[in-house]
């Protein structure tokens, strides 16, 4: 079994507020982590019939009963039991550590927690599996799979090229004809799934709702609805623009990348990793790849971290990490040696903002430098060992 590095922070958070929810996309391993990490806390699934009926009934004997130290799997699907967890978690005199709540962060377990137990939970993400998490655990789990493939378990472990497409056609219709139906988000699921696929298709590039809209026939405010719904449900990031009066024209609108490249994939029709290679996308795939790998990092061990891209009219840097006043630059290429001439964005990105350390991150193995305080660094290393991100 492959260990998450997930549950010293979930402890942590425990021990700081009464209840903690567990949000990350479906089939991202979230039960399994849980069920390893708790064995002993009771365990409920309330998508389950026997289960649900439990807390349907009457829900306030039901959790008093419990008393603490217990799991509720799909939350969401219970709505109308937020308010009764709130007078549930205060009769414990706040007690620290009595619930976990699991969902697939819904636009109403996201409500449910807003309106009823603001204070009372703390939140944590669940990612499918990262670098560091898989590296070393069997020859086959090289980087280059992990990016093709993407880390949902079920399809990272998976040896066949058939079985990982079928498993994504699955996924996704399911997750847009039951599960939103059961959410009651009203949405076209041949609507939603043409957005999907035109998504693949502008991966890493600027957000552009006019464009998409007339391309599917529904107006803008519609795809912006549907383009959140997928960032709540972790299966797509928006990465915001970072502005700066450095007297130039900055680009306002942010950029989009799926989350997991392995669902990026299937939806660009790229059933093998040789055809990935070939493919036009490879370059925004690998982007989205590493940024996805960066970001789950910082999110978890540094949340305050914040992430930002910089584009203007004559260049632009990939990634924006700002921590503080602190600014880090990040450029990511796909090419084996990049030279300075390959990243004139981060060394104009440096001089406009006055920053003395950039950052270009490459498939390579070893680290050089390109002068001027600007740094290549491999990949592999990084994501081996995140935490070296904080020391930069």
């Amino acid at each position: 079994m492959i260990e998450r590095h997930f549950e010293g922070r979930l402890k942590k958070l425990l021990r700081e507020f009464p209840a903690v929810c567990l949000l990350g996309p479906r089939q991202c391993g979230k039960t399994t982590f849980i069920r390893s990490a708790f064995p002993r806390w009771s365990y409920f699934d309330l998508e389950k019939p026997s289960d649900a009926a439990r807390f349907i009934a009457d829900p306030e004997d039901a959790l008093n009963r419990l008393g603490s130290r217990f799991i509720l799997d799909e939350a969401q699907r219970q709505p109308n039991l937020f308010p009764v967890l709130r007078s549930f978690l205060d009769s414990g005199h706040r007690q620290n550590g009595r619930l976990i709540l699991l969902g697939s962060a819904s636009p109403a377990l996201v409500r449910g927690i807003s309106e009823s137990l603001a204070g009372r939970v703390g939140f944590l993400d669940l990612t499918p599996f990262r670098w560091d998490e898989v590296r070393g655990q069997r020859r086959d789990f090289t980087l280059e799979n992990l990016w093709f493939r993407g880390g949902f378990p079920d399809v990272f472990l998976s040896r066949s090229s058939s079985a990982r497409m079928d498993w994504f056609e699955a996924y996704t219709r399911t997750w847009i004809e039951r599960d939103l139906s059961a959410l009651k988000v009203e949405v076209s699921s041949l609507d939603m799934r043409r957005l999907w696929t035109m998504l693949a298709h502008v991966n890493g590039g600027i957000w552009n709702a006019s464009q998409l809209a007339s391309s599917l026939g529904v107006s803008y405010h519609t795809v912006n609805r549907y383009v959140g719904i997928l960032e709540q449900a972790f299966m797509i990031r928006v990465l915001r623009p970072y502005f700066a009066n450095i007297g130039k024209r900055l680009v306002k609108s942010p950029k989009i990348y799926f989350r997991d490249t392995g669902l990026l994939h299937y939806f660009l029709g790229i059933a093998g990793s040789e055809s990935l290679f070939s493919h036009p996308a490879r370059g925004s795939s690998w982007e989205s790849f590493v940024i996805e790998e960066i970001l789950s990092f910082f999110q978890l061990n540094a949340p305050s971290r914040q992430a930002y891209f910089l584009r203007t009219a004559s260049y632009e840097v990939d990634l924006l990490l700002a921590h503080g006043s602190r600014l880090l630059p990040f450029e990511i290429k796909l090419n084996g040696n990049p030279r300075r001439e390959d990243v004139p964005g981060i060394f104009a990105c440096m001089r406009d903002l006055k920053l003395d350390q950039g950052y270009v991150l490459y498939p390579g193995k070893e680290d050089y430098s390109l002068g001027n305080g600007v740094a290549v660094l491999s990949v592999e290393k990084i994501l081996s060992q995140p935490s070296l991100l904080i020391d930069l």
